[in-house]
């Protein structure tokens, strides 16, 4: 992990990767972490993490970072995180209209240094403040940029808005290749992300008190192939349930009134709290 911390009400930036040969860092400052991304079976290339200067007076030092950047530049090259501008009045929505100049500013960057926004999946917007209210602003704040040798050595790249986060700002997950997973049949273990749920305690009682041999293997076995059966609804169907819930978030996300917004609210706590599970469960 390489980080550096945040100044005052400045948000920091953050890397981390799981083998110390595959992400050497080339530079880092308060705004950026600049590293070659060197991965078994993948094409060599360059990822540069990018937190976008806040006050609009200042953009010009992330415009100035991103040009200085470019000139050293011999690999694919893509540049991910909260630009803190957009490329278009239709990457915001509710309030004022975004200033032109910023908008140009960052149009030219990205013309001089031949890079082009990607295509994100999923819902438009990435950053938002006073939902439900009159001054409810929601604006594409996250993307990634590429350079046209990045695109065409990653052709299959996914960039999606995962859309729900205790944050302000939607993460959004850049996948430059899709790979395919098999899951193996495994025996039984206790998941921990049970726990979480009331139904456990219950099941074990129920179920300790109901054998009635007494003997503690006898016991165990039982509680075993109960919590099995019950738990595979928690933890096998975790893609099922959060599918469910986005669903739903994706549906009231975008409208503005009582009841949409208190159906948005409601679905966004389950769904954290079924990621907080999964998120024990891999732990």
């Amino acid at each position: 992990m390489v980080a550096v911390d945040c100044q005052g009400q400045r948000r920091g930036v953050a890397m981390l990767w799981k083998y110390k040969n595959e992400f050497p860092i080339r530079s880092y400052s308060l705004n950026h972490i600049d590293a070659v991304v060197n991965v078994q079976g993948w094409s060599c290339f360059r990822l540069t993490g990018i937190y976008g200067e806040p006050n609009r007076t200042r953009r010009r030092v992330t415009w100035d970072l991103i040009r200085h950047l470019a000139r050293d530049n011999n690999l694919p090259w893509c540049l991910i995180g909260n630009m803190n501008n957009v490329l278009g009045q239709v990457d915001k929505r509710g309030g004022r209209m975004y200033p032109t100049w910023l908008i140009q500013g960052f149009q030219t960057v990205l013309e001089e240094c031949e890079l082009a926004d990607m295509d994100m999946q999923g819902y438009p917007y990435t950053w938002e403040r006073g939902r439900g209210t009159e001054k409810w602003v929601e604006i594409r704040l996250d993307r990634a940029i590429v350079s046209k040798e990045w695109m065409e050595t990653f052709q299959d790249a996914k960039l999606t808005n995962l859309e729900v986060s205790t944050s302000d700002h939607c993460p959004i997950f850049l996948e430059p290749m899709i790979e395919k997973i098999t899951l193996s049949t495994k025996r039984f273990w206790f998941e921990n992300a049970w726990l979480r749920e009331p139904m456990c305690k219950k099941i074990v009682e129920e179920t300790w008190e109901r054998k009635q041999s007494g003997l503690f293997h006898d016991k165990l076995k039982s509680c075993s192939k109960s919590l099995a059966g019950w738990g595979q609804e928690i933890t096998d169907n975790f893609k099922r349930r959060i599918a469910h819930s986005n669903k739903i978030i994706r549906t009231t996300r975008g409208r503005r009134d009582d009841l949409s917004v208190k159906q948005f609210q409601e679905e966004s706590k389950k769904l954290t709290e079924v990621l907080t599970q999964q998120e024990v469960f891999w732990k």
